[in-house]
């Protein structure tokens, strides 16, 4: 039986990761900390099925504890999947310290970890953001030229570089995933989809930064979890930095309309002014991907949405 760590495996991302690893039949440990950002009573109802079963392990703690860490975690690793950390451009921008702590330090320790543990394998969860405002779209890894506009873009940029260090210096495989705007069942309710979806179902008006033509690149859950399991499989290289993406970009504007379709209310807007830290588009180049792990995200954006729907309203008819 394989071993996996995962950690933030309770959020949004890391509990589909899970579902899958156990569906496969592996030992999965998970450490979050269901930090407070959002309900951690969201995160619990994620890990309730979990729960359920003997090769699962939660580990509550926090990532900036190695003590902790050393103390309850076995290090019997086949792969460590790091997904824990402070989200949100916005909240960065009120936070860069709190960010830098969990973000870099956080990562610092789980490489840390790989390397007394003898660990192989590190998949580490990039953004798009590191991105910026590059204008040379759709992104492509190769491209130098990173231009973060926020605290939390500069993080996973230095994410991202502490992996090349342990990868040169210590043989860890190091695989940076840059994964743009996920959606799907579980988001998060702080991210765009989420929270337009329920301000419109309460009838209450949603907030449009700008003119409503900044674009995103919407990857569905279940293109970035067959993304991200190609990668933990991954063994032709010792250091990668991979799009996950869709390929594809929706306006603010188109997606707020699609909202309105799959859930069959009419939206009110509230128009205010941009917001420092947000991009005009995400746009990704996944060739990449398509080569490295056979990376083919297969959900149109309406599919995609129609799904986060069923899920959203079967929230509210359960409460």
């Amino acid at each position: 039986m394989k071993s996996a760590l995962v950690t933030g495996g309770a959020g949004f991302i890391g509990s589909h990761l899970v579902d899958r690893l156990l569906s496969e039949g592996w030992r999965v440990t998970v450490v979050d900390n269901f930090d407070p950002f959002y309900d951690p009573g969201i995160k619990r109802r994620n890990i309730a099925p979990h729960l359920e079963y003997s090769n699962y392990t939660l580990v509550e703690a926090d990532i900036r504890d190695m003590e902790t860490l050393r103390q309850r975690l076995s290090g019997e690793y086949d792969v460590i999947v790091h997904l824990a950390a402070k989200a949100g451009v916005r909240p960065s921008i009120r936070d860069p310290i709190g960010y830098q702590e969990v973000n870099v330090r956080g990562t610092q320790n789980l490489l840390e970890l790989a390397r007394e543990w003898g660990v192989k394998q590190f998949i580490f969860a990039s953004s798009s953001s590191v991105y910026g405002v590059n204008p040379n779209v759709p992104w492509r890894e190769d491209d130098c030229v990173l231009m973060p506009i926020s605290p939390y873009a500069a993080t996973k940029v230095a994410g991202e570089l502490l992996g090349h260090v342990y990868s040169h210096l210590y043989g860890i495989r190091f695989i940076a995933l840059r994964l743009f705007t996920v959606y799907g069942p579980r988001q998060r309710p702080d991210l765009a989809i989420h929270k337009f979806a329920r301000k419109m179902l309460k009838g209450e008006p949603i907030p449009i930064y700008g003119d409503g033509t900044s674009r995103r690149d919407y990857t569905y859950i279940d293109d970035v979890i067959q993304g991200m399991r190609a990668a933990m499989d991954y063994t032709e290289s010792q250091y990668e930095i991979i799009n996950l993406g869709n390929n594809k970009t929706v306006s603010l504007l188109e997606m707020v309309r699609a909202l309105e379709e799959v859930f069959g209310v009419k939206a009110r807007l509230e128009i205010l002014p941009p917001q420092p830290g947000d991009v005009p588009s995400t746009w990704a180049n996944v060739e990449n991907a398509r080569r490295l792990l056979g990376f083919r995200p297969s959900t149109p954006f309406g599919e995609g949405l129609r799904s986060f729907a069923a899920w959203v309203k079967s929230l509210i008819t359960s409460v």
